[in-house]
């Protein structure tokens, strides 16, 4: 690793950034973000002339292309704190447009396994998103996205909800899944319910954390989520994925031809 000069902005003498080593040059303005660093190679098949970048702790970065414009796939783990650190590096190397590719678990009865969610917006229950403004500001998606994903899954023919999602920073007792010798909070039994009549769609640990810092540093950001489990009818496939990503895919493709980022 190249020396860093600075314990207060970690990027190297080169410019690359400490957790997703890669520099300005080596990022498009347009970026993917799985979670899950095996999903980065789903969605690189997708583009042209795709290609690793790098590969550091949960952090792996492919290139490739969409109509000759170089788009970038990055991981971010699981929960908010690895995604701000994402979003972060990322921003500051020059790119613009971000969608998360996801999943997570519905808690409305009528989402099924395979379904795809596109949020607005999300219930803020997670807390890096705190650390960066106080919790009445709203994390809501790029309305420019919105439309182009919700475009492309109708394109598609894909079952899709649009609506509020819930991010929380714990996949067990803060979502309302009982820990170990069945140890669940008061709070948390009573949290699923009261997300149910509030109208949330369902539940997943990072959105909230990327629609908050896009938006504090004008960015556009958006989400696709393929459903894998129902919390209501306790079901749990790991379904959707591949038409999660190609609804990123595509959107992205259209957000191009609208040329928002040249106005």
């Amino acid at each position: 690793m190249e020396k860093i000069p600075s314990a207060k902005r970690l990027v190297t003498e080169k410019g690359k950034m400490y957790h997703v080593r890669v520099e300005p040059k080596e990022v498009g303005k347009y970026i993917f973000l799985p979670g899950d660093p095996d999903r980065v190679k789903v969605i690189a098949a997708k583009l042209d002339d795709s290609h690793m970048i790098s590969e550091h702790r949960e952090f792996t970065v492919w290139n490739g292309y969409i109509e000759g414009e170089l788009v970038t796939v990055c991981s971010t783990g699981i929960g908010g704190p690895a995604t701000a650190i994402v979003v972060e590096e990322l921003t500051s190397c020059g790119a613009k447009v971000f969608i998360r590719v996801g999943s997570c678990g519905a808690i409305q009865e009528f989402i099924r396994p395979g379904d795809l969610i596109l949020p607005t917006s999300a219930v803020r229950l997670d807390g890096t998103s705190k650390s960066y403004i106080f919790p009445e500001y709203p994390a809501v998606a790029s309305n420019h996205l919105i439309g182009v994903l919700e475009q492309a899954a109708k394109k598609e023919g894909y079952k899709y909800h649009v609506g509020i999602v819930a991010s929380t920073d714990s996949f067990y007792v803060g979502q309302s899944r009982p820990g170990f010798q069945d140890y669940l909070p008061q709070e948390s039994v009573e949290l699923i319910n009261a997300l149910r009549r509030a109208n949330v769609l369902c539940f997943e640990m990072e959105t909230s954390t990327l629609f908050t810092i896009a938006n504090i540093y004008g960015l556009h950001a958006g989400c696709v989520l393929a459903t894998f489990a129902n919390r209501v009818t306790n079901e749990f496939e790991v379904k959707g994925e591949e038409e999660a990503v190609t609804v990123a895919v595509e959107s992205v493709r259209l957000f191009m031809k609208e040329k928002i980022l040249q106005e």
